[in-house]
């Protein structure tokens, strides 16, 4: 399977072209960043300039980039893995309707472990309906987003057993806090590589479920799995749970 990583000079992008070296049936055929200080036959400032035969193409640059990406792609008629977070109404619409005939590939976290936490944490909501339920957060200081975007596909998760919860981001002033509100909080520590509790408090008893990343190589390794999965389906919008329940 061959490779386009667009944001190759980020940390995740590093961290999937090193994952890709180590595996032999993977190889990165062109790296796109507008930090590159040098280019060359496999080395490009702009998508639009790529044009190396490839099967897929991984995007970790940034979500300001949604647009470019997907016009690259329609032009090309590649599959597409978009694991950037913090899109826009607008680049949403655009994903939805690049989606209409390409594969597009698309998870606010690529890890199996967040994957299943998502079940678990819409089972426990539904369990305990009463319940207040409260999301944290951890990163790194460099992170732009804020929440991060796995926080809020886990407060969805509680929405689809709660329809009529609101998802609450920070606390910023006084007030009681409302029955139908999940509140997702975020800290932004050194180098922290990602870590997320949910708290799901009954008034006599408290759960809590924490995914937490020890490094960058297992969203490298779902990016890639991610590729592998939809270069051999037909357009549409995929993630996670498609990945899990069906093979090629």
């Amino acid at each position: 399977m061959n490779v386009i990583i667009n944001g190759c000079t980020g940390r995740m992008g590093q961290a999937v072209a090193a994952l890709a070296e180590q595996t032999a049936d993977t190889a990165v055929v062109a790296g796109v960043s507008p930090a590159l200080t040098k280019t060359d036959d496999t080395h490009f400032l702009r998508l639009a300039d790529v044009n190396v035969p490839a099967d897929c193409v991984v995007d970790f640059s940034h979500h300001a980039a949604t647009k470019e990406l997907l016009e690259y792609c329609l032009k090309k008629n590649l599959p597409v893995v978009v694991a950037t977070t913090g899109q826009t109404p607008e680049e949403n619409a655009l994903i939805a309707e690049a989606a209409k005939r390409i594969p597009v590939f698309r998870a606010a976290n690529m890890s199996l472990g967040v994957a299943f936490l998502a079940q678990v944490v819409k089972k426990a909501a539904a369990l305990f309906p009463d319940a207040d339920i409260e999301i944290t957060e951890i990163h790194h200081n460099g992170k732009l987003d804020v929440p991060s975007g796995t926080a809020l596909a886990l407060a969805d998760s509680v929405k689809e057993a709660r329809p009529e919860a609101e998802t609450v981001v920070g606390r910023h002033s006084n007030g009681l806090r409302e029955k139908r509100e999940v509140g997702v909080h975020s800290l932004r520590l050194g180098s922290q590589v990602g870590t997320h509790t949910v708290y799901v408090d009954t008034g006599s008893e408290t759960l809590s479920f924490t995914h937490q990343a020890n490094s960058r190589a297992l969203f490298a390794e779902g990016a890639l799995s991610a590729a592998r999965f939809i270069v051999c389906k037909g357009p549409g919008l995929y993630g996670m749970a498609d990945m899990l329940a069906v093979s090629c």
